[in-house]
């Protein structure tokens, strides 16, 4: 929105042009989504508060969670808002790759609303049921999918809809340029091609996937939110270095026009997300529920995705890899020894897997931040392929 402006100003202003330089839009997105939140954020607070949405604390869980019962939940809106507002603001509203990470973004956030509603009016711990909410983000899922893959060749949204009727009439058999191969990071020319029905099953598996492990990993204050900044920030390193020619030949990844705009969403997104670590910080003020944690989960997988960073994400959120693994594995064989020895067993003490670790003892500040830690080491890992290959 201020681009446009800026454009249309520059002739008669010259330091105007300045906006055309993302890196300039970048910083000052994520400027502003800070601002936003911190200083919006004690009025979430006091709305949260007065609408008497508090968390409810599942029973199973920990016993000393019981004292975080009635904490303003749903905080998420606050992340989105700044998002929203900070994205709308300073991006080039014309560029055919913002907007699904927004509807995206948006729509898991949706979902996550309806599901802590459910969970703080009627006092449900389980909220909306697997079924319905699963429902709605594979809808959501999927229509992002259909779109990314016909994105990476088109250079608008219109291209996109022309690349979609070529492959209808095609019989479904038009295929995919090689920079939508799924990239093997460390390596210069390993690559598979996937073709337009398997880059639409990774990339729903992607963003779906991403948005259930962040959610998992909301369990402590400060746990999630503090790894989808420094993921969201890495991400949008890759954005810029993919979305420009130069750089991407230099460094043997595929070049996405228009994907460095994608620097200035992730930039607002680790705006937000600062902001709200300070109201989410122990003891946390409030909590951002799943319109948060799914609404950063379903963003990361879309960047990610449109990047082709799919594998590079899977290392630089590793915590999150390993929270899903722990409820899945937990999960499978609590099933599987229950129907052979007629009782369940458990491979952890409670998952997901910062639960584990604090029954064996650890504070709850001690777990979050050295799960913080190793996200840190990870994102290096994972901006180490970008000369590694």
């Amino acid at each position: 929105m201020l681009l446009w402006l800026a454009q249309y100003l520059q002739d008669y202003i010259g330091p105007m042009r300045v906006f055309n330089f993302i890196t300039f839009r970048a910083v000052f997105a994520t400027i502003t989504a800070t601002a936003l939140g911190l200083f919006t954020g004690p009025a979430v607070i006091r709305k949260l508060t007065e609408m008497k949405v508090g968390q409810a604390v599942r029973t199973q869980g920990p016993q000393t969670h019981l004292k975080k019962h009635g904490t303003p939940t749903m905080g998420g809106v606050l992340i989105l808002i700044s998002i929203a507002i900070s994205t709308l603001l300073w991006c080039d509203l014309s560029n055919r790759l913002i907007w699904p990470v927004l509807i995206v973004t948006l729509g898991f956030g949706a979902v996550g609303w309806v599901d802590d509603y459910r969970k703080v009016v009627y006092q449900d711990p389980e909220g909306m049921r697997s079924r319905e909410k699963y429902f709605w983000m594979s809808l959501v899922g999927l229509a992002a999918s259909l779109y990314l893959a016909f994105s990476v060749s088109a250079k608008s949204p219109w291209g996109v809809a022309q690349l979609f009727w070529a492959w209808v009439q095609s019989g479904f058999s038009l295929s995919l340029p090689p920079k939508a191969d799924l990239i093997v990071p460390f390596f210069k020319t390993i690559s598979y091609p996937l073709g337009v029905w398997g880059f639409i099953a990774l990339t729903y598996c992607v963003i779906v996937g991403t948005s259930n492990a962040v959610n998992f990993t909301d369990g402590l204050d400060g746990l999630a939110i503090m790894p989808t900044v420094m993921v969201g920030a890495a991400l949008g390193l890759f954005a810029y270095l993919t979305g420009n020619a130069t750089f991407a030949k230099y460094l043997f990844i595929p070049h996405i026009e228009g994907a460095g705009e994608l620097l200035i969403f992730c930039g607002a997104m680790a705006g937000a997300g600062l902001a709200f670590l300070w109201y989410n910080a122990h003891p946390a003020q409030m909590f951002m529920g799943d319109v948060g944690a799914l609404a950063l989960g379903g963003a990361l997988g879309t960047i990610a995705v449109i990047v082709r960073q799919e594998i590079v994400l899977f290392i630089m959120g590793g915590v999150f890899v390993a929270e899903t693994l722990s409820v899945i594995i937990q999960v499978a064989w609590f099933k599987f020894t229950k129907k052979r020895y007629g009782t369940g067993r458990r491979v952890f003490l409670m998952a997901p897997l910062h639960h584990h670790f604090e029954q064996k003892g650890w504070k709850e500040t001690k777990v979050v931040v050295r799960f913080w830690i190793i996200t840190m080491v990870l994102v290096l890992i994972g901006l180490s392929t970008l000369k590694l290959r």
